[in-house]
């Protein structure tokens, strides 16, 4: 390719930090493959220790990787986590998504605005970190080498002056995995059984724990058999689409193409979630096992883990299970002595980018293109990374399969409901007294769910849930005796989506946090597509009209219906078409602009 770099030149850090990734230009490379799937992790390199990306290293990337500028510039502009201006080296997140509103983050905003300036320092708002049952939240990054980062959660308006002006603390401050899930040591747990009871950085802990065993019994009865027993439990996928994970194997795995690529969709950024992140923390040694197992059914030699970039103890704890499992010959080649079954797991991480949730999208990031969903068909399992068969699983359906393994398909599909099988974590979040990471057999209800978790607070009253995140949809008090299994949900007209339950009491501003979703979508969207691209910002235009109570009511909602129908028929992939769900279901079911009353949420806050 004749590529025409631009003048610019890097400095020597950044060029130091490129290079240490890709090793030394012209020799041996003792860093990976230079393909252009290292551009995302060649922009981390940069920005981890510089804190921003100056033309001069992108320039430096580009000729490393042979990659043209322009192409990217766009790919590093398509991240929020990256600046391709020049900033502080500390900057500090500060979640202002809907959990972390009803937790209060407006006041550490406040109390950040109140701060001197600083040359050294930055805050930023930030959509939904993934810490809600810890809310408020913020997460503050420090450049250098190594970079620091640390969550902050939940976060006073003490201790986030203090982290703006000290900076991420050395070492891990965070509470323990089992301090986020309120049900921990109770034995009706299956898949949140060894959170809090394992050391998460000790593989001989997790095989004291019974890890391993499961893909000892893989490797005895075969991949076939593996599928087999997969799909005998119907294990559906826990992402939303709730695909049969048994099925999507058998296509991968059968298809003639090779090699075959698993990835583990760890990127769960729908306001709301945070289930993976408390497994990832609490039982990072299980998602590795799950993805072997994985990875020897549908014949993968390779799987690559997409995780968030604001997850940095997860990152570390699957760093270290990856690399223990590597030394133990659990990864790697001839595992467990299986001349023929050679497996590894390679780390991504995002930046910032919640379309990068989309199957599609992952495959893009992963490849070193901008995050944008592809066209289907060709399905994933035909064609997916590298144009290969891929199969794609998120973390809550993988840790499933060690369950069915060890207790065979049908005993699994005993617990739940006819059509939906086994257990499901939910993640309580918001107005409610013991906000975790849940775990309940489907087709337990909304009712029981809450009372898990305490209910409301006292002297409130419950006025809306908000089902699956921003894609989902809002429930009021008159449906928390719903059935929270697939078949129930869906004739109920909503959806479980990735597991979030966001608990609003009596005092929430309804119009308010549905115009922080429409912002969410108007920001998220990947501009790829016109439906979307345009149509979340119609329906953000909108709704701060009947917000403020511009213009016929009345004709706006009629626009918003023909707009989130368009959306809904005509967008690319899923956040486009589920970019209404919220809106419609809190304007149908919960009456939110049919009067502005307390029953409504009262007058709305609006930032401007």
């Amino acid at each position: 390719m004749d590529l025409h770099l631009l003048n610019d030149t890097p400095t020597d850090v950044e060029r130091a930090a490129v290079d240490a990734l890709l090793g030394p230009p012209g020799g041996n490379g003792s860093g990976p493959g230079h393909g252009r799937d290292q551009l995302l992790p060649a922009l981390h390199a940069v920005n981890d220790r510089v804190g921003w990306i100056s033309r001069g290293a992108l320039n430096h990337i580009c000729d490393r990787l042979s990659i043209p500028p322009a192409e990217a510039y766009g790919v590093a502009s398509f991240y929020a986590l990256f600046a391709l201006r020049p900033r502080p080296p500390r900057v500090v997140h500060v979640c202002d998504d809907l959990a972390c509103r009803a937790r209060g983050s407006a006041q550490l905003c406040a109390a950040l605005e109140s701060v001197e300036a600083s040359g050294d320092v930055m805050w930023l708002r930030s959509p939904c970190l993934g810490v809600c049952e810890r809310a408020p939240a913020a997460l503050a990054f420090q450049a250098g080498d190594p970079a620091r980062t640390q969550l902050l959660a939940p976060a006073s308006e003490k201790s986030i002056v203090d982290m703006v002006v000290s900076g991420p603390a050395d070492g891990d401050q965070e509470p323990s995995a089992r301090d986020s899930v309120p049900q921990a040591g109770e034995a009706s747990l299956r898949l949140l059984r060894r959170i809090g009871a394992v050391d998460p950085e000790s593989l001989d802990d997790y095989r004291a724990h019974g890890g391993y065993l499961a893909l000892r019994r893989a490797l005895e009865i075969g991949p076939a058999e593996v599928v087999r027993q997969v799909s005998e439990a119907k294990l559906t996928g826990r992402g939303g689409a709730a695909f049969p994970t048994g099925r999507k194997w058998e296509a991968t795995a059968g298809q003639p193409a090779q090699p075959h690529y698993l990835v583990c969709n760890a990127d769960e950024s729908e306001p709301g979630t945070f289930k993976d992140r408390v497994v990832m923390e609490g039982d990072p040694f299980a998602v590795i096992e799950a993805m072997t197992i994985a990875g020897f059914a549908t014949g993968c030699s390779r799987g690559y883990l997409y995780i968030r970039g604001e997850y940095p103890r997860a990152v570390r704890r699957l760093r270290n299970a990856i690399e223990q499992a590597r030394e133990r010959g659990l990864l790697g080649r001839s595992i467990l002595g299986r001349e023929e079954f050679d497996f590894d797991v390679e780390i991504r991480r995002g930046a910032g980018a919640y379309i990068c949730g989309e199957e599609t999208a992952i495959f893009n990031s992963i490849e070193g293109y901008r995050g944008e969903p592809r066209s289907k068909p060709p399905f994933p399992v035909e064609q997916g990374l590298f144009g290969k068969p891929t199969v794609v699983n998120n973390v809550e359906t993988l840790i499933n399969v060690p369950l069915i393994l060890t207790g065979g398909g049908a005993e699994y599909a005993r617990t739940g409901t006819a059509d939906s099988t086994g257990t499901r974590l939910f993640c309580l979040s918001g107005n409610v007294r013991r906000p975790g990471v849940y775990e309940v057999p489907f087709g337990t209800t909304l009712r029981q769910l809450l009372d898990l978790a305490g209910g409301v607070e006292q002297d409130r009253q419950l006025r809306a849930v908000l089902l699956g995140g921003a894609a989902g949809g809002f429930v009021g008090p008159d449906q928390i005796d719903l059935p929270l299994s697939l078949e129930a949900v869906r004739e109920a007209g909503t959806t479980l989506g990735s597991g979030v339950v966001l608990v609003f009491d009596d005092t929430a501003d309804l119009p308010a946090l549905l115009l922080r979703i429409a912002a969410f979508f108007r920001d998220e969207s990947c501009g790829q597509c016109v439906p979307c691209r345009v149509g979340t910002v119609r329906q953000e235009e909108a709704l701060q009209r009947l917000v403020r109570n511009r213009g016929d009511g009345a004709d706006d909602l009629a626009l918003l219906r023909e707009v989130g129908r368009a959306m809904r028929d005509s967008s690319i992939c899923g956040l486009g078409q589920t970019a209404w769900n919220a809106v419609e279901s809190a304007v149908d079911r919960l009456g939110a602009f049919t009067a502005r009353s307390p029953g409504t949420g009262g007058p709305a806050h609006v930032d401007d």
